[in-house]
Formats: structure tokens, sequence, C-alpha cells
């Protein structure tokens, strides 16, 4: 999956209650937009350009995979709905709320409707200021100039503050209660996806399957009943020595990791494709491997319908997956399902994502962090 982009947004109210104002902005946009993962100070600052009353200001820094033009739509109707009315004639007036795309990564973007970085960034503290809170390393992509040094060069004499601090969205869901979070779901559920994107947000360290490395996973999907077993052997052997690796670089008392898959999917997928005799040992061997490893402190099943794992698997064209039968995933399933029963001792959140895209969607993305949250609750 491809990283997110690195969006940082000026926000700015004078009427109204502009602390409101700012707070409610900065909430629809984490929900509707995309991740807020800092948010600066807030300031005071006088209005620039025509005579009014002062402005609050902040700025954040968000996360999202849209694109430069998706995220003016995305802002524009924002406005819209915490109710800016914008003036046609393009002059300088009063709002309830206001949202300049400032940076998006490091690119250089020039159309009729946007032009990042903001053309006049350089020439604004109550940008500069908040800016260099939340992103101190940023260099001025056409300038080449740090905060810092457009800071010292501004010719801006009007009055910029610092009011109070403001709450960031991310801080209020205290993911990192857990040092270990173990994502699970079918082939096509997203847990890859969702575990890359829980990693970016929360600066978590990541585990991730080395699924494409297996020589024995196409060989598989053509003949089951041969390469079974040397399938789940080698999975099994190849898990439980990421794990083991991978686990031991990071302190699992201070680190925040996720994972993308915990250890004992060996030993659903092997009951589905083993024959008897083969799981009985195949167990054995399981077992004793298993009482080594590590447990997460949460356990996220991601269910999702077989129609819609079907369309995940063919939009993501692995050759190798494609004529996967619908049969085979309802059973690994179910037999995901069936043993999540028996585990006493594992703290296991079930997400249904079967209506959900988490990668499209910030809605459905905030929905499943406030699950999560409610298992620290």
């Amino acid at each position: 999956m491809n990283k997110q982009h690195q969006v940082i947004l000026s926000l700015g109210s004078n009427q109204g209650n502009r602390l409101e104002n700012i707070e409610q902005c900065i909430d629809l946009l984490h929900k509707e937009v995309g991740t807020i993962v800092k948010v600066s100070s807030l300031y005071e600052s006088d209005s620039w350009g025509f005579e009014s009353d002062s402005f609050y200001n902040c700025a954040v820094l968000v996360h999202t995979h849209k694109n430069s033009q998706k995220i003016l739509k995305s802002i524009l109707k924002a406005e819209k709905n915490l109710g800016r009315i914008r003036n046609e004639s393009g002059k300088y007036q009063a709002r309830i709320i206001d949202i300049d795309i400032i940076a998006f990564d490091d690119e250089i973007v020039e159309s009729d409707l946007l032009q990042v970085p903001h053309k006049f960034l350089h020439e604004r503290l109550f940008v500069l200021l908040p800016m260099k809170e939340i992103v101190s390393d940023w260099m001025h992509p056409i300038f080449q100039k740090s905060i810092s040094d457009l800071i010292s060069n501004c010719d801006d004499k009007g009055k910029c503050l610092k009011i109070s601090p403001l709450q960031s969205p991310l801080n209020k869901i205290k993911l990192d209660t857990f040092n270990y979070i173990a994502v699970e779901g079918n082939i096509g559920a997203g847990k890859t996806t969702l575990v890359s994107k829980i990693a970016e947000d929360f600066n978590a360290k990541t585990v991730l399957e080395r699924f494409a490395d297996n020589p024995f996973l196409p060989k598989f999907y053509k003949d089951q009943n041969r390469y079974a077993f040397p399938l789940e052997m080698s999975f099994l052997a190849d898990r439980y020595q990421q794990i083991s690796d991978d686990l031991a670089q990071f302190d699992l008392f201070k680190d925040f990791i996720v994972a993308d898959y915990h250890i004992f999917k060996s030993l659903i997928f092997a009951k589905v494709t083993l024959a008897e005799d083969e799981y009985r040992l195949y167990k054995t061997l399981f077992d004793i491997i298993y009482k080594e490893m590590p447990k997460p402190d949460l356990y996220i099943y991601l269910y999702q319908n077989t129609e819609r794992l079907l369309q995940n698997i063919k939009r993501r064209g692995r050759s190798y997956e494609q004529e996967i039968p619908a049969e085979y995933l309802e059973k690994i399933n179910n037999g995901y399902l069936d043993y999540i029963k028996t585990q006493k001792d594992l703290n296991v959140l079930i997400i249904d994502v079967s209506e959900l895209d988490f990668l499209k969607n910030q809605e459905d993305y905030v929905y499943i962090l406030d699950e999560i949250q409610k298992k620290i609750n």
C-alpha cells in the first residue's frame, strides 16, 4: 500500500465563537477528510489584508490517500457545512471558518483553483508560527528555506500571539495503551492496509507478513492436495522466524507494535487445507511453537463477507489468488470464528468490515479506531 500524503492545513475564524468554530472544524476534518495527526496551539492574530476583528488560527497535519484536488473539494465542503458563505467578489472578509491548503507533501501544485505551497504562506506569521510547532523541519519546495528561515525573513508586523493548546483527535484514542496489537482477517480483508494506516498515524512499529516470498503458494493454488502440507509447514516456520526476529528488535513493554497477522492463523489455514493425519502432526508442532510466542494485548479480527473478499482479491490482481473458490474463503472465515471462541485468554475484538472501505472513506477508518478505543475504556 502506498504511503499516505502529508497535508498541512491552516484554519482561521473571526466570527461567532472562534474557539468553538476551530474545534468543530478539527473534528469535522478528522472524521471526513483525513486523519489529523498533529494540531498546533491556538493563536490570535490581527486580520490580514482588511480591517476586521482579530482571528483565531491554528495549523494541522493531516494524513490522507486523497490527492490535492480531492482535498480541496473536501475542505470547501467542510467550510460550507460549518456555515461559511464565500464572497464571490474575491475580496477578504470576516468568516466563521477558513481552511487553506498550505502544503501537500513536497509537491508544487499550480492550477486555476489551487496553488501549493500556498502563495502567501511566507508572508503570514499566523501561518508560519503554528506550522513550526507541527512540522519544524519542513522546507519550502520553491524557496528552499526552512520554517525558521521563513519566520526570520517575514515582514508581517501584525500581532500573532499563542493563546492556548488545542487537543488533537488522536490524543483521544489511546491505542498505545496496548503495546502489541495483531490484526487478522481472511484473504483480502484489508488487514495489511489497516495496519499500515495505524502505524503511520500513531507512529507504531510494524510486523508485516512476508506472504509473497513463499514459493509453495502459487503451486498450492494449482494443486492443493499435493502442496498443502509443505505450504503450511513453510508458513509456520517462516512466521515463527519472522515474529521472533521482528519482535526481538522491539521492546514489548515500551514500543507500540502492530502486526498484520498472529501465528495462530497457521492453525486456522492448516485445519482447512490438511488431511486429518497431516493436521494432527501439524498441530503437535504448532502447540510447541505457540507456547513460546508473545501474545498480543489486543487481537482484532476483520470479518468480511465472501462476496466482498472475492471483489478485493480480484481488484488487487495477484495472479495466483484469482482462482480461489468462495467455499475455501468461507471455511477460513468459519475456522477463524470457531477458533476465536475457544480462546479464553485472548483479548479479541471482531469488527464487521463488509460494508466499510477504510482506505477511501475516512468515516469508516474513524469508526474502526472508535471500536478499538471502546476496548480500552
